[in-house]
């Protein structure tokens, strides 16, 4: 009877430190991808191309340079 007290405590403790790393996480991010998408559009678009578009350019750039 001790031991499932334990193991209930231990689930309830998991899910609290689970979810509050999914939290951080999701900030972190939400906030890097804000700066790469104003990064993208300020330095790296062509006029009339959106950040989308440049991004999938810069994307299959990349695929040719690798190979």
């Amino acid at each position: 009877m001790a031991k499932s007290k334990f193991v209930k405590a231990n689930k309830k403790i998991a899910d609290v430190v689970v979810g509050g790393y999914k939290k951080v996480e999701e900030g972190v991010v939400g906030a890097y991808k804000k700066v790469e998408d104003g990064f993208v559009d300020q330095f790296l678009t062509h006029e009339g191309e959106t950040v989308e578009d440049a991004k999938k350019r810069l994307a299959k750039a990349n695929r040719n340079v690798v190979k």
